[in-house]
């Protein structure tokens, strides 16, 4: 078990997955060239992480993919290999649910009771305070999942009074969605996001054409695991995906392509802040003026910078995205290690971030 310090561990409630606990501060400061992929193998290999693969947004612009290490024990990775990006998933699922509301289908204030109803909480009466809203900023009041309140569905506290990260309020909501408008999650994903982004590459289930392209997890020592793949569509997790096809995605949400400008206002708006909890040890200057929870995506506000990120983890993954609409940069690191997440300052570094938000990520792994 590792022991988090108070900053470190709101920052693994607001990230849920985030991790950087386990990175040194010398290896935050590692030089690495992505151009290089001598550096890169060798940051690899240091942290028995088998392969990356990384994209990166300039200006505005895909400017560079690469891919470097191994997908499996005999097959290298390529730009073409396919990842699973574990909560990455969310902030694609999370678009969805705006474009559907910026098209008036749905409402990100209605109550989701009238379409559905877990079984488990039919008689509680606060499951008529649930909304899309709620469930995309992580308000639902339900654990992450049901298995850590003996597998019956349960509130934790009443929805709207409080964050608390849950694949359970995704998972409810792609329940209303499809019960509202007889689609599920992948058939909107494919209309809305996935042909408009010209992402050919991205599933929530999985295809005939995963053979031979999939990168295979690897756990802390490096050795790999049977990978896990959705048999029906999870919104919160288990999508795979190219870094170039999240890339894609990236510059999508960051010309707010097909949503309606009050939404997209609301998608990078904090919906629940986290600020005055996660800031309590890490200098003023450091600490986002503006840090909580919006619709999908963590917000981070640097004076009127915005910087929307999120991150994954699941056995033998670690992801790590985000994007600053206000510079237009952004970056998607796709990993198939457990010690993932060692790569990802170094290589922020490298692509050259912008930099009070590695700052900030450096200082909350104090």
């Amino acid at each position: 078990m590792v022991l988090l310090t108070r900053p470190v561990m709101y920052l693994a409630l607001f990230c849920f997955v985030i991790s950087f606990v386990a990175a040194q501060e010398a290896e935050s400061k590692a030089i690495v060239r992505v151009e290089s992929g001598q550096d890169v193998r060798r940051l690899l290999s240091e942290h028995h992480v088998p392969s990356v693969s990384i994209a990166q947004i300039k200006g505005g612009k895909l400017v560079r993919t690469s891919a470097y290490g191994q997908q499996s024990s005999d097959g290298s990775a390529t730009s073409n290999t396919l990842y699973n990006i574990a909560s990455l998933t969310k902030p694609i699922s999370a678009e969805v649910v705006l474009r559907l509301v910026s098209k008036r289908v749905i409402s990100l204030d209605e109550p989701m009771y009238k379409y559905w109803t877990d079984p488990d909480i039919a008689r509680d009466e606060r499951r008529k305070l649930l909304t899309p809203r709620l469930a995309l900023s992580h308000q639902t009041g339900f654990a992450n999942w049901r298995s850590e309140t003996g597998n019956v569905l349960t509130f934790r506290y009443d929805p709207g009074q409080t964050f608390g990260y849950s694949g359970e309020g995704y998972e409810y909501l792609a329940h209303f969605l499809e019960n509202k408008t007889g689609n599920n999650l992948e058939e909107h994903a494919r209309k809305l996001v996935f042909r408009p982004a010209r992402m050919e590459a991205t599933a929530y289930t999985r295809q005939p054409w995963f053979e031979a392209r999939v990168a295979i997890p690897a756990d802390a020592e490096g050795r790999w695991l049977k990978p896990t793949f959705a048999s029906k569509p999870v919104a919160s997790d288990l999508m795979y995906t190219t870094a170039a096809d999240y890339a894609r995605f990236l510059l999508q949400v960051m010309k707010d392509e097909g949503i309606a400008q009050a939404v997209a206002t609301e998608r990078a708006r904090v919906q629940v802040g986290l600020r005055d909890k996660m800031c309590q040890s890490i200098p003023s200057e450091i600490c986002p003026d503006e840090l909580g929870m919006g619709l999908g995506w963590q917000v981070l506000r640097f004076k009127s910078k915005t910087v929307l990120m999120h991150t994954g983890r699941d056995p033998g993954v670690y992801t790590f995205t985000y994007l600053c609409p206000t510079t237009g940069s952004g970056a998607a690191i796709l990993t198939n290690g457990q010690n993932g997440n060692k790569l990802v300052i170094p290589l922020l570094r490298s692509l050259e971030s912008e930099s009070d938000f590695i700052d900030f990520l450096v200082s909350a792994m104090r």
